[in-house]
């Protein structure tokens, strides 16, 4: 079982690196709820960011992982996922 859980700053981290969009991990935080697109991040970035973590983890996410609209959506998805292995 894997008990790892993305954090916001572990988010902020992907989002550089799979979009290009550097985002302060306290703002995620602050704000879990404003929608990836005001943050600079389209559909394309977010679906790097799924497959980051698919190959991290060896785990398919859902293909609604691709469809979130905010980070707290995002962060939830992934954590649940995580947990239950499915």
């Amino acid at each position: 079982m894997i008990t790892k859980e993305l954090t916001f700053e572990e988010l902020a981290t992907l989002m550089k690196q799979s979009a290009g969009v550097t985002v302060d991990p306290r703002q995620l935080e602050q704000a879990p709820d404003a929608p990836f697109a005001t943050l600079g991040v389209d559909s394309l970035g977010l679906l790097g960011i799924v497959g980051e973590l698919e190959n991290r983890y060896s785990l398919s996410l859902p293909t609604d992982a691709e469809r979130c609209k905010t980070p707290a959506e995002f962060v939830g998805l992934v954590n649940t996922t995580l947990k239950t292995g499915v």
